[in-house]
């Protein structure tokens, strides 16, 4: 299990999904990343810092976004 952190570039509320980009990285976007349902959706404003939590590192969609914060 591996905790990154991350910028939100955008959020599907439909499926709750985010495309996110890793802090200090300008060419890495993972899109389609699982979003945790306890996080409202009006938290999940572009741009924002998120946490996201990689249970496979070589298999980005056994990731979740966990945690939005400033």
């Amino acid at each position: 299990m591996n905790l990154r952190k991350a910028v939100l570039k955008s959020f599907n509320s439909g499926n709750y999904t985010a495309t996110i980009q890793f802090t200090g990285s300008y060419k890495v976007y993972l899109e389609g990343i699982a979003v945790a349902r306890n996080l409202p959706a009006v938290e999940m404003a572009l741009d924002r810092k998120v946490a996201v939590v990689f249970f496979d590192n070589h298999n980005p969609k056994e990731a979740v976004v966990i945690a939005v914060y400033t």
